[in-house]
């Protein structure tokens, strides 16, 4: 299956909902009233683009429309493809990638259930595959079946696994996976942390404890702050992103189930609101299925090109 099929395939149920409406929107009359555009935003803002966005593609479409720039459900979907790819593009932020005796330090932070165990796990395996070496860090130490569950995708992957007794402070085992990547010359750390609560303090106070013992071993790291976001959270998300980066230095997103609803715009929303890059994206269950992102992949799937 090639990239953008998966896109398309993972992406299937928001596609569905918004071509069918705007289908129907510009079928239903011959000429376009004030409500007909009211109706296309509170579309876009229902498949999660946020307001924002939304507003800012719908005024796009409006000024074309009467300009007779507009003549079909195609001529929108192709303008709204655009306006996407416009925004997803703006200030974006190169990866951090690994070179010689420069190895990668990437920690991965959420709330409970928002799929950060397993995307350690496919970005291990995504990367092995590129010929990469990996480090996994079991730094949910809350959680023994987290820690097993990463174990299996370090036999799985071929990564290996530094992990401690269920109940270690975190920031121990992230001390010694810290400096096990610097001596065995690994190219990549990913390291993976308790679920939390945004809205509990002492909790997120254990993330800046972890940030300051990997500087502490490996000055300048950790280089990349992955937030993994559940994109069928919708609003709460924005809330979960807005917390996060306050205590935890968020270089970037990683938007997981995009394929289980019809909330597809999520990522659309997340960088207009905070700038954030959204460097991978979950479209399945396979490993391969989590996918680096792509501005005109993911653009010309939700609008069914």
């Amino acid at each position: 299956m090639s990239v953008f099929s998966i896109f398309k395939s993972g992406l299937q149920k928001t596609t569905t909902a918004v071509t069918r409406a705007l289908t129907s929107l510009v079928n239903g009359e011959k000429a376009w009233s004030e409500e007909n555009f009211e109706d296309l935003e509170a579309l876009l803002i229902s498949a999660d683009f946020g307001v924002a966005a939304s507003s800012k593609i719908v005024a796009d479409i409006r000024d074309r429309y009467k300009r007779g720039q507009i003549k079909t459900s195609g001529d929108i979907r192709a303008i709204a493809r655009a306006d996407i790819i416009e925004i997803m593009c703006r200030n974006t932020r190169p990866l951090n990638l690994a070179k010689p005796g420069k190895p990668i330090v990437i920690l991965m932070v959420g709330v409970n259930g928002s799929g950060k165990t397993t995307t350690a796990g496919k970005l291990a395996w995504n990367l092995q595959n590129q010929g990469k070496k990996v480090i996994l860090a079991a730094c949910d130490t809350f959680r023994a079946a987290a820690v097993d569950q990463l174990k299996l995708w370090g036999e799985r992957t071929g990564a290996q696994v530094i992990s401690s007794n269920p109940g270690a402070d975190p920031s121990s085992v992230a001390f010694d996976a810290t400096k096990a990547v610097l001596a065995r010359q690994a190219d990549y750390l990913i390291i993976d942390t308790a679920g939390r609560q945004h809205n509990r303090k002492g909790l997120m106070d254990e993330l800046a404890k972890i940030r300051r013992t990997i500087d502490k071993v490996y000055p300048g790291a950790p280089h990349e702050v992955w937030l993994t976001v559940d994109a069928s959270l919708g609003g709460n998300a924005i809330n979960q992103a807005r917390e996060f980066s306050k205590v935890s230095g968020l270089t970037g997103l990683v938007l997981t189930k995009l394929d289980g609803s019809g909330k597809g715009g999520m990522a659309v929303a997340l960088h207009q609101e905070f700038g954030f890059n959204v460097y991978y994206v979950g479209l399945g269950e396979r490993p391969e299925d989590l996918q680096v992102f792509d501005p005109e992949f993911y653009a010309a799937a939700l609008f069914d090109e």
